[in-house]
């Protein structure tokens, strides 16, 4: 592996090139009867998990037959595990995915274990040999049997320089595997897709994209490393935090060695309550570090199943793989900070108006019901028990003003749904007492991201705001238009013209004062008041003057 101070700008090139490689294939396609086989056995999960998840959000998850719906999702938990790497992990991105799938389908395909019977050394010494070097020669020990194996690799223990260290090393032809699964998956999506809510579907489209896109990053271990060395950079101030160090000089596309690191898996709730280890405390750190990779940082560790965090001796939580890292721009990532600011200040208007900048909200939703929503959420997180009537009211509500389905995920956010998703997973599994909302708040406190977030909420609230009265300007030059026709019909005297101008200038500005409010009033409700006022205000000093000059 090359010069880590030279590996960015490689890598980025790497993933660059792999971007405009994937739509076009370097591996003989496979045979129409190949595909023709994996279509049938997909085909009676997708008719199957539609017309589940129809049943499931038409009677919101009551009265189903849930057994049904479990044996259909062991149905498809199978199939997965019989095709193979690449839908072992698309079975395994689905099952964090409560926007997609129906909750016994989440349930049984998280047990989707990454674990593949590892191939013979002998077919994979070449790969490390053609790489990086002789085995002998390089290390001091080596164990030829895998300690385990994966869908894209496996994994064996060796001795270098003194310190123990574990070899990742890619299976044989994994590309040609992979890219001839991806080419089956993207022929079939299409029709997957074409019977359910546009909403939905644009979300398994961007889910899709995304997962392949993180697949082939996978299959480099150049990108891991890297990816390994931002993370363990940026968290170089947190001593509770173990992430192993990466030999670079021993590390290359298809082999990556770093430090073994031991520990005790996070969901081993027996070891952890043997060695006196606070689990309400240990799942609280662990939300602080994931959301402070999300919230803070540029990169963050987007897969963190109970297989890649482990607990060491003293508390510490170990990170492993990271090979599936999701990147925010700081425009997202700020969205996100005021998202979680608003669920904080129990403000469902500001909560809804940063899902619909981050477009996760269909643009003619039903506001009221979103928010209602949302209220209703927010009181859940603090704790406080929701009224089971104003659920019932709200649900008769949502079913009758919208026809579909409202959210949708944009792609870039995929990522960052995984990650939440599993880590709100192992909090389920530990059932400790914890409040994510408080969390939340220490962590923008702490982390100083507060300020940021109400900068930019005035920011956005005056850009708004400029908005909404550019859009009561633009009505304007039609109520001046209209007014001075209905004044002019009758000739006046200069003395009145003037009065009917000051008149039509009033009016003007009550009426784009009372519209602007109107318009601001979803988004900012102390900015649309104040426009209310404003416009009072306006017609009564018209109406005074009004009055006044009559008298003389």
């Amino acid at each position: 592996m090359e010069d880590p101070a030279q590996l960015k700008e490689q890598v980025d090139s790497e993933i660059r090139n792999t971007q405009l490689e994937s739509g076009k294939s370097t591996f003989r396609r496979p045979s129409k009867i190949h595909v023709a086989r994996v279509v049938i056995k997909l085909l009676p999960i997708v008719i199957n998990f539609r017309r589940d998840r129809r049943k499931w959000v038409k009677y919101e998850g009551k009265n189903i037959d849930e057994s049904k719906f479990r044996k259909h999702a062991r149905k498809a938990l199978k199939i997965f595990i019989e095709l193979g790497p690449s839908y072992i992990k698309l079975g395994q991105w689905l099952s964090s995915r409560a926007d997609l799938l129906p909750l016994p389908y989440l349930e049984e395909l998280s047990k989707l274990q990454d674990e593949v019977p590892p191939a013979e050394f002998s077919k994979v010494e070449p790969i490390i040999v053609s790489e990086i070097g002789k085995i002998e020669e390089i290390f001091e020990s080596f164990n030829t049997s895998a300690l385990s194996g994966a869908s894209l690799g496996q994994v064996y223990l060796a001795k270098y320089k003194g310190r123990d260290v574990i070899m990742k090393v890619s299976r044989p032809n994994i590309e040609e595997v992979i890219e001839n699964d991806i080419y089956i998956i993207n022929k079939i999506l299409p029709f997957a897709t074409r019977f359910i809510d546009p909403n939905l579907a644009f979300s398994a489209e961007g889910m899709l994209s995304q997962f392949t896109e993180t697949v082939y990053e996978e299959m480099d271990y150049r990108i891991e490393a890297n990816n390994l060395i931002n993370i363990k950079r940026n968290l170089a101030g947190d001593n509770t935090v173990i992430i192993p160090d990466v030999f670079p000089e021993r590390t290359s596309k298809h082999v990556l060695t770093m430090e073994y690191v031991p520990g005790v898996k996070i969901t081993d709730i027996a070891a952890l309550d043997a060695m006196n280890i606070d689990r309400p405390m240990l799942i609280t750190r662990v939300h602080r570090l994931f959301f402070k990779m999300l919230l803070r940082h540029n990169i963050f560790h987007a897969d963190p199943h109970p297989g890649n965090i482990s607990v060491a001796d003293n508390g510490s939580i170990i990170l492993y793989d990271f090979g599936m890292v999701g990147r925010l721009d700081d425009k997202t990532r700020l969205r996100l900070i005021r998202l979680y600011l608003g669920m904080i200040d129990k403000d469902p208007t500001r909560t809804v108006n940063v899902l619909m900048e981050l477009g996760t909200l269909e643009p003619t939703v039903n506001r009221h019901v979103v928010e209602k929503a949302i209220e209703l959420s927010i009181q859940s997180l603090y704790g406080k028990e929701v009224d089971k009537m104003e659920v019932k009211a709200l649900t008769d509500l949502a079913n009758k003003t919208m026809s579909r389905f409202p959210f949708r995920l944009p792609k870039n956010l995929a990522l960052y749904m995984r990650m939440a998703s599993i880590i709100e997973g192992i909090y389920q599994h530990h059932k400790v007492k914890f409040q994510f909302v408080k969390v939340l708040a220490k962590i923008l406190e702490g982390e100083g991201l507060l300020k940021d977030a109400y900068i930019e909420e005035a920011r956005t609230s005056v850009y708004r705001l400029g908005k909404n009265i550019e859009s009561a300007l633009n009505i304007a030059p039609m109520m001046q238009s209209f007014l001075e026709t209905q004044l002019y019909n009758n000739p006046t005297s200069k003395i009145q013209k003037d009065r009917n101008n000051t008149l039509i200038a009033g009016v003007i500005l009550a009426s784009g004062l009372f519209v602007g409010s109107s318009i601001a009033l979803p988004h900012d409700i102390n900015i649309a008041y104040a426009g209310f006022t404003g416009s009072i205000a306006t017609v009564g000093v018209i109406m005074i003057r009004r009055i006044f000059s009559r008298s003389i």
